[in-house]
C-alpha cells in the first residue's frame, strides 16, 4: 500500500515559524485524513501534542524522516477547500498564520475544551413516528380503549400529527417510557432521534408578501438586479440619504437570488443593528434565516452555522465574522453602513469585512453591495472611477424631508454662563418634544460620567497606574474606571497630593443622564452605552423598551446613530461635535462627518418632519457645516482633494507596522532599525513615505509602550512580501527580545 502525506497548518505557531508541516498518515488512519480536517501531531523538538488542520493531502514527501498524524479529531472536514484557499489567501494579506485564519472562520463552538470535548456538542431529541396505515392504527387504538387506555391515546395523537417528539408526547397523554416502548415493540410506533438546533426566537408566523417599491428604489434594484445575475463577479455602491429605504432594496435583490438558488449574506456593523434587522427580514424569509453575532451563546451560533452548512438556511444576516458563513452556491454580500470601522478586526488576524467579502465574491462569480448614506471616501471614489457600479437614491422613501438642523456655538454658552453640556437651545427643543409627547435621541461618544478628575489647586489628576491615560470618574458605582485595560479605584474627597478641592472635567453619558434628570424632573431616560448593554441581548431589550414604551429621551454612544428606525423620534441633538474631529487620524474628518450625519438621520423618519441640534466649539469648521447640510458629495470633494495631497488611502495602501513591549527604549530601537530597512529597501520607489516612529496616542497601554511606523504605497504584492520579512526578522532578532511586532493593512487607529 502506498504511504500517505498529509501537509498541516499547525496551531500555536508564531507568524514567523507558521508554515505546512509534513506529518505521515499512519495506517490505522489512512482514508480517514481529508483536506480540512482537524487533526493531533506532534510539534517540536519535545514532541509535544499540538492541533493542527490538513491543507492537504499526497502520497509523495520531500523529507525522509517525516513524524506521524497521532489523532483526527472531526468525523468529517468542517472546512471546504474554497474556506482552506480563504484562510491560505488571509495569511498573505493580513499577516497571519493559517490558524488564526481558520479559528476566525470556525465558529467557537467547534473548537475544544482542554479536556478534549467539544465547546457546544451535537443535540439531538427522540421522536415517535407511526409505523402503520392510519386506519389500522385507530382500528388498534379502539382495540386498546379499555385494556390500555394510555396506549390508544398515543395512537390517536400520533394518527393526527404525524412525528411527535416523544417529550410532547408523554406530557401530553401523561405516558410512561414503557407504553412508548411497547406501541414500538408491537411493530406499530418507531422511536428514533434526530439533530435539534438551539435557535435565537425570531421567526414570525406568518411571511408577508414583500414591500412595494418607489420610483428611485425600482431604479436602483433593475440595475443591481441586472449585475446579480451576470455570471462573473460585481461590485456596487448604494448612495441613499437617511430613510431613503436601502432596506427595502436589499429585501427585493435578496429574494431575488434566493429564487434563482443562491444564498446571501447580509451584515451589519452593530449588534444592536441586528435585532431590528431580524425582525425586518424574517417577515419577509422566514426559517431561511441564519444569524451570526457574538450576542448569542457558543451553542447557539454553532447550531446556526450547521444550519447554514447544510442548507437550511440561505439568508445569513450577522456582524462582521458572518463574512465567513459557510453558505453554498454563494450569489450576494451585503454590507450595510458599509463605512462602519466595527467591520475591521482589531486582532489578528486583522482583516476587513469588505476585503473578505470581495475575495469570496470574486471566488464565486457573486455579486458585493455596499450600501451607506455616508459611504466609505476609498468606496465612493472606487465608485467614481468606475470600478463599482453606482446607484443612488436622493429622496426619502416617504418623501419626507430631511431634518431642519441648528449649528449651536458652545462658546457662546459659556460666556452666557451655562457651563453644562445641554445648550439652552437644545434644552428648549427637548421641552417641546416631551409636551408633545415625541421622543428624542442625544449622542456623545463618551461613556461614563467625566472624562477625568483634577484638582483646581496643584493640577494633579488621578491617572491609571498601567495606562498613559487618566481615569474616566463612572457616577453609578463612584469609582474610577481605565477605558484601557480596567484597573479601577476609589475616588477621594480631596486631592491626594495638597488636599485641595477636586474638580469633574469633561462629560460622559451618566453626566449627560444626570443633567437631564435636573433638567427634566419625572422625565423617564434610557441610556445606552457599552454599561448598561453588556448582557446578551440587552441590546434588543433597551430599543424595545425606547419603542414599546415611548421613553422620551433615549442617551447613548455611538449604537445610537445608525440604523436605528423609530416613527416617534422628531429630535436629535449632538452634544460634542468636536470630539473626533481633532484625533491626529486622516480618516478623523470622515469619521466626524460620518458620525454626524447618520444620527441626524434618526429624527423625521415618518409623518412628522425632524429637526437635529449639533453642539460644536468649532461651529465654521467645514466638516460640521457639511454634516448640517447633510451634502455628501461636498463633503466628498474636499475630502478627496486632501487624501490625494497627503497621499492617503485610496491613492495608496497603509501599512502600520506595531512594536509593542515593557522597555520603551528596547521598543524605539526596534522601530529605528525597520526605517531604516524599509529607507532602504523602497528608496527607488516613488509614493513612498515612511511615517515615524510614532508613538499611538495612548503610549503605554498594560505597561507596554507602543509606537508604530506607517507606510503609504502603492497596493503591491511585493511590498506586503518585505513587510513580512521584516516581521520575521524582527521577531527573531536577538537583540530585540521582548519587542513584539505585527502589521495592520489599512488601520483605523
Amino acid at each position: 500500500m502506498a504511504e500517505s502525506f498529509a501537509k498541516v497548518a499547525v496551531s500555536d505557531v508564531t507568524y514567523w515559524v507558521d508554515r505546512p508541516y509534513d506529518y505521515r498518515i499512519p495506517e490505522q488512519l489512512d482514508g480517514r485524513v481529508q483536506p480540512g480536517m482537524r487533526v493531533v501531531v506532534p510539534f517540536s523538538r519535545a514532541n509535544r501534542r499540538t492541533e493542527g488542520v490538513v491543507l492537504s493531502v499526497s502520497e509523495s514527501c520531500g523529507y525522509e524522516k517525516v513524524k506521524c498524524v497521532d489523532e483526527v479529531l472531526d468525523e468529517t472536514p468542517p472546512l471546504t477547500p474554497e474556506q482552506l484557499q480563504l484562510a491560505l489567501w488571509m495569511r498573505e494579506r493580513f499577516f497571519c498564520t493559517v490558524y488564526e485564519a481558520v479559528r476566525a472562520i470556525l465558529p467557537a463552538g467547534l473548537w475544544f475544551r482542554p479536556d478534549g470535548k467539544r465547546r457546544a456538542a451535537d443535540k439531538t431529541e427522540e421522536f415517535a413516528a407511526l409505523l402503520l396505515p392510519a386506519g389500522e392504527a385507530m382500528d388498534m387504538a379502539r382495540a386498546k380503549k379499555s385494556r390500555a387506555p394510555v396506549q390508544s391515546e398515543l395512537l390517536k395523537l400520533l394518527c393526527a400529527a404525524g412525528e411527535v417528539p416523544t417529550a410532547d408526547l408523554r406530557e401530553l397523554t401523561g405516558a410512561s417510557r414503557q407504553s412508548l416502548r411497547a406501541l414500538a415493540d408491537a411493530g406499530a410506533v418507531e422511536l428514533f432521534r434526530r439533530e435539534v438546533f438551539l435557535r435565537p426566537r425570531f421567526i414570525p408566523d406568518t411571511i408577508s408578501p414583500l414591500p412595494e417599491l418607489s420610483a428611485d428604489q425600482s431604479a436602483a434594484f433593475t440595475g443591481l438586479e441586472r449585475l446579480l445575475g451576470k455570471d462573473s463577479a460585481e461590485a456596487a455602491l448604494l448612495f441613499g440619504v437617511t430613510g431613503s429605504g436601502k432596506t427595502t432594496v436589499y429585501i427585493h435583490l435578496i429574494d431575488r437570488a434566493l429564487r434563482s438558488g443562491r444564498s446571501a449574506i447580509l451584515l451589519v456593523p452593530e449588534i444592536a443593528l441586528t435585532p431590528q434587522m431580524l425582525e425586518t427580514f424574517s417577515a419577509y424569509f422566514g426559517e431561511k434565516i441564519a444569524v451570526l453575532h457574538s450576542s448569542l451563546s457558543i451553542t447557539e451560533r454553532y447550531d446556526e452555522w450547521k444550519r447554514v452548512k447544510n442548507g437550511s438556511a440561505q439568508l445569513v444576516i450577522g456582524t462582521r465574522s458572518a463574512v465567513f458563513a459557510p453558505v453554498e452556491n454563494l450569489g450576494l454580500v451585503i454590507i450595510d453602513e458599509e463605512q462602519e470601522e466595527t467591520y475591521k478586526s482589531e486582532s489578528s488576524p486583522r482583516y476587513h469585512a469588505r476585503d473578505v467579502a470581495k475575495y469570496r465574491c470574486a471566488e464565486t462569480g457573486s455579486l458585493l453591495l455596499l450600501g451607506s448614506a455616508t459611504p466609505d471616501v476609498e468606496s465612493r471614489y472606487l465608485a467614481g472611477m468606475g470600478r463599482y457600479a453606482f446607484f443612488q437614491l436622493g429622496t426619502r422613501y416617504n418623501r419626507m424631508d430631511l431634518p431642519q438642523v441648528r449649528v449651536v456655538d458652545m462658546k457662546r454658552e459659556l460666556r452666557a454662563g451655562n457651563n453644562t453640556s445641554i445648550s439652552s437651545f437644545l434644552r428648549e427643543e427637548l421641552a417641546e418634544n416631551i409636551s408633545r409627547g415625541e421622543q428624542s435621541i442625544l449622542f456623545i461618544n463618551r461613556r461614563g460620567a467625566s472624562k477625568l478628575i483634577t484638582c483646581v489647586d496643584c493640577g494633579y489628576n488621578f491617572k491609571c497606574p498601567n495606562c498613559s491615560v487618566s481615569l474616566t470618574y463612572h457616577s453609578s458605582n463612584r469609582r474610577l474606571m481605565c477605558h484601557y485595560c480596567g484597573y479601577t479605584r476609589t475616588v477621594a474627597e480631596r486631592c491626594p497630593d495638597c488636599g485641595g478641592e477636586l474638580s469633574y472635567v469633561g462629560d460622559g453619558t451618566q453626566k449627560i443622564e444626570t443633567q437631564l434628570r435636573e433638567l427634566f424632573p419625572g422625565t423617564e431616560i434610557l441610556r445606552m452605552d457599552t454599561d448598561t448593554v453588556s448582557a446578551a441581548g440587552s441590546h434588543d431589550a433597551l430599543l424595545g423598551r425606547f419603542r414599546d414604551e415611548r421613553i422620551p429621551i433615549m442617551i447613548g454612544t455611538q449604537m445610537v446613530t445608525k440604523g436605528l428606525n423609530f416613527d416617534d423620534v422628531t429630535l436629535v441633538g449632538v452634544l460634542s461635535a468636536d470630539q473626533s474631529l481633532y484625533c491626529g487620524d486622516y480618516r478623523a474628518a470622515e469619521r466626524t462627518f460620518s458620525l454626524i450625519t447618520q444620527v441626524i438621520g434618526r429624527s423625521g423618519r415618518a409623518s412628522r418632519p425632524g429637526r437635529a441640534v449639533i453642539q460644536t466649539f468649532t461651529p465654521d469648521n467645514q466638516v460640521i457645516r457639511f454634516a448640517a447640510m447633510q451634502d455628501y458629495e461636498a463633503f466628498y470633494r474636499q475630502e478627496i482633494e486632501l487624501r490625494r495631497v497627503q497621499k492617503c488611502p485610496p491613492f495608496t495602501q497603509v501599512i502600520t507596522l506595531s512594536a509593542t513591549g515593557v522597555d520603551e527604549r528596547l521598543v524605539l530601537g526596534c522601530c529605528k532599525r525597520i526605517c531604516k530597512l524599509l529607507q532602504r529597501a523602497l528608496m527607488s520607489r516613488q509614493w513612498v513615505n515612511i511615517l515615524g516612529p510614532a508613538p499611538y496616542p495612548v503610549v503605554r497601554v498594560n505597561n507596554r509602550y507602543r509606537y508604530k511606523i506607517s507606510l503609504a504605497c502603492p497596493q503591491e504584492r511585493e511590498v506586503r512580501a518585505l513587510v513580512s520579512k521584516l516581521l520575521i526578522y524582527c521577531n527573531t532578532e536577538k537583540e530585540f527580545r521582548g519587542v513584539s511586532l505585527y502589521a495592520d493593512m489599512n488601520p483605523y487607529d
